[in-house]
């Protein structure tokens, strides 16, 4: 098994520089995307004094936005969630990813911390996860629906009271600024420039929520019923693909959440290390597509080219192309609450 996806940051003019303000040295990468980044914020401050001519700029803004940054901030985004980018000394600078950038890029002010940091990782796909794909046939349209709209309008309002339920007051208190703050700018916005609020803020927002519903399904579509609590059994991971060269080796998710705060760039060597352990617990491991591709393909039902794109790990079973596509199959099958009780407790047995 060959990886090509990034172990070292390569260095940049402003890599000595940078490298005095953050906690890691491998993470000055993300000075530079912050400044892209600001630069795009500030055309998207622009639209709001072009007037009617917003809607003939609107396309580039879009292609912009979605073509050159949209990803690649999401990931910084959660790549500093995880291990925070700037050094005690500049802790206040942590904030800007969040709260100035972040509304920009679709991403409600310190919403998107609490709902990963807060709930995901501490729910692994499990039941009480709000964003869990478990009791859905996850190769089905009708049910990713389903998932999208309950994530879509009634996420934020779980998301509350899933920590108050649970007393963790200050992440409560972070959903409820973030999300009732952004609604409150957004209304002021939409009074003064609604075309404009549109463009910049409502779309992204749209956009980015319908493809993290979509990630996050991709990444939790294969999951052993007898083992969802076992990251090797309830996530895949994806290599060799465009998305991880563009997205800090976001595809390997396995290795993600059985140690998440690994550095971005650890995870190839994380995966060559334990690959005789990803092998013995049969974990999917898919190369040259990324979870979007594995989204389309289960709706499309192209489970010849999901086979094809599966890596045969050495040690693993062995399983003809057939095989394979029944293992997959398996895999996406809903897995009942009760059901999944059972396969945890006796995990944990």
């Amino acid at each position: 098994m060959r990886l090509d996806d990034i172990r070292a940051v390569p260095p940049t003019w402003y890599g000595s520089w940078a490298s005095r303000l953050v906690n890691d040295p491998r993470d000055t990468v993300f000075i530079g995307l912050m400044g892209q980044c600001a630069a795009l914020s500030l055309l998207g401050v622009g639209l709001f004094f072009v007037g009617p001519a917003v809607w003939w700029v609107a396309p580039i803004y879009w292609g912009a936005l979605a073509l050159g940054l949209l990803d690649r901030f999401t990931l910084m985004l959660h790549c500093t969630s995880h291990r925070p980018l700037f050094r005690p000394e500049h802790r206040w600078k942590n904030e800007i990813i969040p709260w100035v950038l972040a509304p920009f890029f679709g991403q409600t002010p310190k919403t998107y911390f609490a709902h990963h940091m807060g709930m995901h990782h501490r729910e692994e796909n499990l039941e009480a996860d709000l964003s869990s794909t478990m009791r859905f046939q996850r190769d089905r349209f009708s049910h990713w629906l389903r998932y999208y709209a309950r994530f879509l309008f009634l996420c934020m309002f779980d998301l509350t009271r899933y920590f108050g339920e649970r007393g963790r007051d200050r992440l409560r208190r972070d959903v409820i600024v973030g999300e009732g703050g952004y609604a409150l700018v957004m209304a002021g916005l939409l009074l003064v420039n609604p075309a404009a609020t549109v463009v910049v803020f409502l779309v992204p927002l749209l956009l980015i929520r319908t493809l993290m519903m979509i990630g996050n399904w991709g990444q939790h579509a294969f999951i052993a019923r007898e083992h969802p609590d076992d990251p090797h059994l309830a996530s895949i991971t994806c290599i060799n693909s465009r998305y991880n060269r563009r997205c800090f080796n976001d595809g390997y998710h396995i290795g993600h959440h059985v140690a998440a705060r690994t550095h971005w760039t650890e995870y190839p060597v994380e995966l060559e290390a334990n690959v005789a352990e990803y092998a013995r617990k049969d974990a999917i491991v898919f190369e040259g597509i990324d979870f979007f591709i594995v989204w389309v393909l289960l709706m499309t039902g192209s489970w010849r080219r999901l086979a094809r794109a599966y890596v045969r790990l050495p040690g693993a079973p062995e399983r003809t192309e057939d095989e394979i596509i029944a293992l997959l199959k398996e895999r996406v099958r809903p897995i009942p609450v009760r059901e999944a009780a059972t396969g945890v407790a006796a995990h944990a047995a």
